[in-house]
């Protein structure tokens, strides 16, 4: 699989201006309808040509995929070089499909190291979405404010009813049901 900052003639440390200036340069000079009257072999070439710049620079303007991109190749490059993976890239990951799927991951080869990998990859995914967040910090809030409650509650009894428990006083209780059964 290319490069995506080969493929946009960039380097890692492009900025998101620079990604926009270097995609369009290329968008206009490779578009397909702009080789609409080429030879076929051309017209193909630009266009698979286009395609590439394209998924480029999907994955490189947006900060989470790159963010993501970057993790994985660099990951790849630097303790898995010496791999047997065909795709290049550390941990059977590839990255035909990247953007295509309409999920925006890229598409993990299967094999027990990929699967335990995608496993961690989605719980980590998961757990950083903002969904997740909001709802951690929602049951927070209400198990914060339960033990807020529980200590008001706790305070008031022992305002209250000083010197007696709880069982104490439901025993209190049941003897003036009592005395006033007999009564």
């Amino acid at each position: 699989m290319d490069d995506h900052y080969a493929v946009l003639g960039l380097t890692r440390k492009a900025s998101k201006q620079e990604i926009k200036e270097a995609f369009r340069k290329l968008a206009v000079k490779l578009h397909p309808d702009k080789h609409s009257h080429s030879s076929k072999a051309v017209r193909d070439s630009a266009t698979l040509r286009f395609k590439k710049a394209s998924e480029a620079y999907q994955v490189l303007i947006d900060d989470r995929k790159r963010a993501d991109y970057n993790f994985r190749t660099s990951a790849s490059s630097s303790s898995h070089s010496h791999s047997h993976n065909p795709s290049g890239y550390g941990y059977g990951y590839g990255y035909s499909s990247y953007n295509r799927r309409g999920g925006g991951g890229p598409n993990y080869a299967s094999g027990s190291a990929a699967s335990g990998a995608s496993r961690f990859d989605n719980v980590l995914r998961y757990v950083t979405t903002r969904a997740f967040l909001l709802n951690v910090s929602v049951a927070g809030a209400l198990l914060g404010g339960v033990f807020v409650v529980n200590m008001g509650r706790d305070a008031l009894w022992k305002m209250r009813n000083s010197g007696k428990s709880y069982e104490e006083a439901m025993e209190a209780v049941e003897k003036t049901k009592a005395h006033k059964k007999k009564l």
